[in-house]
């Protein structure tokens, strides 16, 4: 893939840069700033050396319409902060705002465009109407750069189509997030072993089937593992339960078998009688889920095994949390994942989204983790063997 310094001197240069700035927030606050940390060496790259920054970004689902509770407005003030510099911002995305705004900025000057899902070309299928949307885009610089890991999985306007338009590179976060990614999964240190969590197994049977020709051992929390449970015939009581997907589940554990590919379930759960903080909860067999009640954590004996499984492997991907680590008393097992990775010496990588959050959230260091996803949905379908549109199309 071509890199910054392949886009030669940018001293002068307007470079729109594709950010991932899709941050939660509560009101105007952001409760979690790490996407947007996550951006700051790219875009602090093109200022240095004098390029005319021009960062474009979604947050939410818009639905191609203007929410104002979705402006990236906020985002634009945290990343002025973060950067320690004005960062400009466009009231719109192509229009007069953005248009004046690019027009006034000096060299290393860095602006943020107005939420680019407020138009619904950004997202449309249809590859005129995209088209069109990214031409305009390109009409405010003169060079791309792909710095949104979160979104590569997918052909929109800033993230495809604009790179057919411009003078393309790849950031530092896109460049780093593939590199990590490709390790893990064409020449992983062994044992190879994957933590999957997250609330929907629909969500990873892709995932799934291609890691049963490449891992090790699959280790299966979260709200998904109620759906494995169910197809050894447990009763799982008020747990998440996708019914429809027990006979796929019933394939791939049987293929797994076949293979040589460990699946380590829960053996015991924290169980509760509501999903609340402070719900009344105990500790439970897997097979003995009281009817009426939720699994929302693995047991102590699970998170164990988990722990042993995950010190002696060579290469740990993880993507989903193990239980509903936003409840303290049921964010047990997700923590206890995440020491055992800091305490191993493995490669390792934490797959974007919830678990990214739970690291922060639960108080981990950065550092104890070799690489931090910002791309749920990217680095999924990363692992599932996909194409992603995003970076296909800047390979060389």
């Amino acid at each position: 893939m071509k890199t910054i310094k392949d886009l030669g001197p940018l001293a002068g240069r307007r470079v729109l840069v594709r950010s991932d700035l899709n941050v939660p927030l509560d009101g105007t606050k952001i409760t979690d700033d790490g996407r947007i940390r996550a951006s700051l060496p790219t875009i602090r790259q093109l200022s240095d050396a004098g390029a005319k920054v021009i960062v474009m970004a979604h947050l939410g689902r818009p639905g191609g319409k203007v929410v104002e509770s979705l402006s990236l407005g906020p985002v634009a003030t945290r990343l002025g902060e973060l950067l320690g510099r004005p960062v400009a911002f466009a009231a719109d995305t192509v229009g007069p705002s953005a248009q004046a705004i690019v027009d006034a900025m000096a060299d290393g000057d860095v602006a943020v465009l107005e939420n680019l899902r407020f138009n619904p070309a950004e997202t449309s299928k249809d590859d005129a109407v995209r088209g069109a949307f990214a031409d305009q885009l390109a009409g405010l610089g003169d060079a791309f750069v792909s710095d949104g890991f979160g979104v590569v999985h997918r052909k929109q306007a800033s993230v495809y189509d604009i790179a057919t338009r411009l003078p393309s590179a790849v950031g530092q976060l896109v460049q780093t997030e593939v590199a990590a990614l490709r390790k893990a999964t064409t020449d992983p240190a062994r044992p190879y072993a994957v933590v999957l969590g997250g609330s929907k197994v629909s969500d990873k049977l892709g995932v799934i089937a291609n890691l049963l020709n490449q891992a090790d051992r699959l280790l299966i929390g979260g709200g998904m593992a109620y759906t494995f449970l169910a197809a050894k015939g447990y009763d799982v009581g008020a747990s998440l339960l996708e019914a429809d997907q027990i006979p796929a589940v019933q394939g791939y554990m049987d293929k797994a078998a076949a293979e040589g590919v460990e699946i380590l379930l829960p053996t015991d759960l924290v169980v509760s009688e509501t999903f609340a903080p402070d719900a009344a909860h105990k500790v439970v067999r897997a097979d003995s889920i009281p009817s009426n009640w939720m699994g929302v954590d693995i047991g102590p004996e699970t998170a164990a095994r988990f722990r042993q499984s995950i010190l002696t492997a060579g290469t740990v991907v993880w993507n989903g949390p193990v239980g509903v680590f936003e409840f303290p008393a049921f964010a047990n097992g997700t923590k206890a994942v995440a020491q055992a990775i800091v305490d191993s010496d493995a490669f390792s990588i934490v797959g974007g989204g919830d678990s990214a959050a739970a690291i922060r959230l639960l108080g981990f260091d950065e550092s104890g983790f070799t690489h931090i996803s910002t791309g749920g949905g990217a680095s999924l379908e990363f692992l599932e063997g996909k194409t992603l549109p995003g970076v296909a199309v800047l390979e060389d």
